[in-house]
């Protein structure tokens, strides 16, 4: 039975923070609904493209327009595991063990360059990104809500990179490319950064955590029927025995699809599901979870290219689902 609660408060605030981000970010509409859909599904995004394009600043705009704590985490070779998670030390003046928190410790956080780090320092975040907790010495911290993480990396094949082990990639919500701006883009983006004021230091808070809390609690409101479901389930299964992948999609992946096209619908104004909410979130859900084969990989393929395909075979259920 279709729900009959009302999504519509979602749209008005959404909307503020998309406005507010493009006053610093030229031409990345897409890339700034991804990154708000991710906010809603209380999901983890990882932002890849090559150096200079806007990356970081993408995700420290997102982060200056809640009004909830934020922290970066400027990833190098030399960041440990306990710089990120935190540590526990004797207080000298009353000898006893303190915790000190680390820079993950916060509602808001980026990671910038996570694949410039060690392994062993990126999977320090995985407990933290997945159970929304971290375990020092034994004893567990909860994180603050709402809690994102936003990680920015360059493409693997650039020198000094760590590429993120497939547990980790999984951990990701959503991947997002940024990609190169128009030639008007770009003198949109020289006009605006012409001044002796960075865009940046004008952007203010738009909304708070409550705000947020309360639109991601709005998410359950969102109707998905079965033929809805059947169709991601469908699709997920395509992946695992697709002869150019190695390694489909989880059911991780699988609850990381439904809950998009949900946020995707409650966007939109609607109270359910439809199969283009479902295709459009595909790509940017699943892409980043697919392991190709080394033939695949031999003749370029990309797993973009292969879920695009896999999505043309699929059928589409027909009318609301």
């Amino acid at each position: 039975m279709q729900s009959n609660s009302n999504p519509a408060p979602a749209r008005p605030l959404a909307y503020a923070l998309q406005q507010n981000i493009r006053r610093v970010i030229v031409g990345k509409d897409e890339a700034i609904e991804l990154l708000l859909i991710a906010l809603i599904c209380r999901g983890h995004v990882l932002i890849e493209d090559v150096p200079g394009v806007g990356k970081t600043t993408m995700a420290a705009a997102l982060a200056r327009s809640l009004q909830c704590s934020f922290k970066r985490i400027q990833f190098t070779p030399d960041v440990t595991p306990s710089d990120v998670t935190g540590f526990t030390m004797v207080n000298m003046q009353s000898g006893e063990m303190e915790f000190k928190p680390g820079a993950v410790m916060s509602q808001i956080v980026l990671a910038d360059e996570i694949n410039r780090t060690s392994p062993k320092t990126q999977s320090s975040l995985l407990e933290v990104m997945e159970e929304g907790q971290v375990t020092v010495d034994g004893v567990t911290y909860k994180m603050p809500r709402p809690f994102m993480v936003m990680a920015t990396q360059n493409p693997v094949d650039f020198v000094g990179t760590y590429p993120l082990p497939e547990a980790q990639m999984d951990r990701f919500f959503l991947k997002i490319s940024v990609g190169y701006p128009s030639v008007e883009e770009e003198m949109d983006v020289l006009e605006r950064y012409s001044g002796q004021t960075s865009p940046m230091e004008t952007l203010s808070p738009v909304c708070g955590a409550d705000e947020i809390l309360a639109m991601q609690e709005q998410l359950g409101s969102v109707y998905a029927s079965r033929e809805a479901r059947y169709y991601v389930a469908t699709i997920v299964a395509q992946t695992r025995t697709h002869p150019a992948l190695q390694l489909g999609a989880s059911p991780r992946g699988a609850i990381a699809l439904l809950r998009a096209a949900q946020a995707c619908a409650l966007l939109s104004s609607r109270d359910y599901v439809l199969p283009d909410d479902i295709r459009h979130m595909a790509l940017p859900v699943l892409s980043h979870r697919l392991i190709l084969t080394p033939e695949a990989r031999m003749k370029g393929v990309s797993s973009q290219q292969v879920l695009a395909q896999l999505l043309e075979t699929v059928p589409v259920p027909t009318g609301r689902v």
